[in-house]
């Protein structure tokens, strides 16, 4: 039997959660939470949806947005649209062009920005949920826009002290842990989400 999300859990949703990769019940903390959040927003199956996933395959660490955008574009489903898979990578140097193309192409779009980030290293691993923007490039020192109605992001390694170099020598096996749960995680909310909409919650 399907559980739906009521009003109460709405209103409680946190402001952020962070669920480790290592947690065996990170896939289903992860799609609870996504589908409290597109509740909690409003979100309906009209909303154009954007996944932006940021990031580039020419560092380890700072590849968990393409390999995450790969995933769900492989899984052809229809909710989202997704920006930035490894073909075709968000990154610096086109992130704000990108968002010029969105705000042309859709009308009041809804954006799930998602990123690596470095942090402490007891947060190494762990994923993050959270309502508003996030401010990609700050863990190497880039000033880019913010962007996202809600942000994912994956901690992949210790920040503070040489952020280029450090996401370059990132294992690949911890990225790649944490890009198959956010991945799984948002197809099975997906599901979940549409199953709640065709019944009217």
């Amino acid at each position: 039997m399907m559980t739906t999300i009521n009003q109460v859990e709405v209103s409680i949703a946190p402001p952020k959660t962070k669920i480790h990769s290592a947690d065996p019940l990170a896939v289903a903390k992860f799609s609870w939470d996504f589908m409290l959040r597109l509740e909690q927003h409003g979100v309906k199956n009209a909303t154009p949806k954007i996944l932006l996933c940021i990031g580039t395959d020419r560092s380890t660490g700072d590849c968990l947005g393409p390999l995450i955008g790969t995933k769900i574009s492989n899984t052809k489903q229809n909710f989202f649209t997704v920006y930035g898979t490894l073909d075709h990578p968000v990154h610096a140097s086109n992130l704000q062009e990108k968002l010029k193309e969105i705000s042309h192409l859709y009308h009041k779009p809804f954006i799930i920005a998602i990123d690596a980030c470095l942090g402490e290293l007891e947060n190494i691993g762990c994923i993050s949920l959270g309502n508003g923007s996030l401010q990609p490039g700050a863990g190497v020192n880039k000033a880019l826009p913010s962007v996202g109605n809600i942000h994912i992001t994956g901690t992949v390694n210790v920040g503070g002290f040489m952020e280029y170099v450090v996401l370059q020598n990132t294992r690949l096996n911890l990225v790649m842990r944490i890009a198959n749960i956010i991945a799984e995680g948002l197809s099975t909310a997906i599901s979940g989400y549409q199953k709640q909409i065709a019944q009217g919650y």
